[in-house]
């Protein structure tokens, strides 16, 4: 079986996106599935630095990489992609595209279809009601003309929960929808991480922390979380907020004027974009991990504080919400500034609790946030796409 997965950027500036496709793919290969990327060099305001038009390894994963033509927010179109998938498609039994609403997944969608090869859509949140009232005109636009019917001639769609399920349905979409979660890999544990974390950070030794693990956006609401952790007196208390990742200059700036009108700056610390052994020490360094997302459609940030035994405190509208609260992982709050202050107080004062939170959430992604398991039933649901079948997961 040879499956293409098309999306247009690999920039681990967009966070989960980025990381599902590379580790689906990777795992799919575990398992002797001949899968491959095609993408572009896009790295949001930059590019990466790969060679284009050729396939290389990229993080162990065979990935086609493309020159882009512009970056129009993310349609982000290429001439070479576009080339390459006309010259090339037909050699693939299945294309899988991931995001909506922008070119090369777009494109690909058509040119299977006009061949008669089978594909599945991942549509990683984008059709939820914040995410769509977002451009909210050229959406419904790009909806009527092309997203909806693309989306309802695919073989299945992929949701990562059954929220993300329910939001298709409700845009509009009738193809099989195929639930699957996206998986967290195991990591070395660091030894005296939390020290370590400290340490590299310049805090207090014996100081309480939160961590923010994402983009900086608007979306994400770091801004209401600074104000309540604002609420909390955080210096008194020996507490410190850890906001890892990046986001648009000019927001970025707007979040450190805010936590310096807020009075709490000497208790933030903004660590600009982080990955690898960087990311695992924050993760296994903290106390907290905190999410006040507007919208979610799984939160992979969110799986990986759950495998490093991190407690988590998130928005209802993050949708592995539900897998978190029956597992009693981490506290799920209503997006009140009066609720989150509450919740991050009890949390913060309870190191108890925080330790019970973590060990359910780290049993919880060992079950079922598991690649090898979830790359199997991908697998599967392949084959039954191949050989006419209806999907049996």
């Amino acid at each position: 079986m040879k499956v293409l997965h098309v999306l247009p950027s690999l920039s681990y500036k967009l966070g989960g996106p980025t990381q599902a496709a590379l580790n689906t793919v990777r795992t799919l290969r575990h398992l002797d599935i001949d899968a491959e990327i095609a993408t572009t060099n896009d790295d949001e305001s930059a590019l990466l630095d790969v060679p284009t038009g050729q396939q290389i390894d990229y993080d162990g994963v065979p990935v086609w990489f493309f020159s882009r033509l512009a970056r129009l927010k993310a349609f982000i179109p290429s001439i070479g992609l576009t080339q390459w998938m006309v010259n090339n498609l037909n050699k693939y039994d299945i294309v899988h595209t991931h995001y909506l609403f922008c070119y090369a997944p777009t494109l690909a969608a058509r040119l299977a279809r006009q061949r008669n090869i089978p594909y599945v859509s991942s549509t990683i949140g984008q059709l939820t009601p914040w995410a769509l009232q977002q451009s909210q005109r050229k959406k419904q636009i790009y909806s009527r003309l092309i997203e909806r019917p693309t989306l309802n001639r695919a073989a299945a769609i992929h949701c990562t929960t059954p929220a993300e399920a329910k939001d298709a349905h409700c845009f509009g979409v009738s193809a099989p929808a195929l639930v699957l979660p996206l998986g967290v890999n195991p990591t070395l544990v660091i030894f005296d991480a939390a020290a370590r974390l400290r340490d590299r950070y310049s805090l207090l030794p014996h100081c309480t922390v939160v961590l923010f693990l994402s983009r900086l956006h608007e979306k994400k609401r770091p801004d209401f979380l600074l104000r309540a952790f604002a609420q909390l007196n955080p210096k008194s208390h020996g507490y410190h907020l850890l906001l890892a990742g990046s986001g648009d200059a000019a927001y970025c700036d707007r979040l450190q004027a805010l936590a310096q009108s807020l009075g709490i700056a000497d208790s933030v610390t903004f660590t600009g974009f982080v990955s690898g052994s960087d990311k695992d020490l924050l993760l296994q360094g903290s106390d907290i991990f905190a999410l006040p997302s507007y919208s979610e459609n799984f939160g992979i940030a969110v799986a990986e504080a759950l495998a490093a035994t991190l407690p988590v405190i998130i928005t209802p509208e993050v949708q592995i919400a539900p897998d978190i609260a029956a597992a009693h992982a981490g506290l799920v709050v209503p997006g009140s500034l009066a609720d989150w202050t509450a919740a991050l107080s009890k949390l913060l004062s309870s190191k108890d609790w925080r330790l019970e939170l973590g060990q359910n959430g780290q049993r919880l992604a060992q079950t079922k946030y598991n690649w090898p398991a979830i790359a199997e039933q991908l697998a599967q649901a392949y084959g039954d796409i191949l050989a006419g079948r209806p999907l049996s997961i």
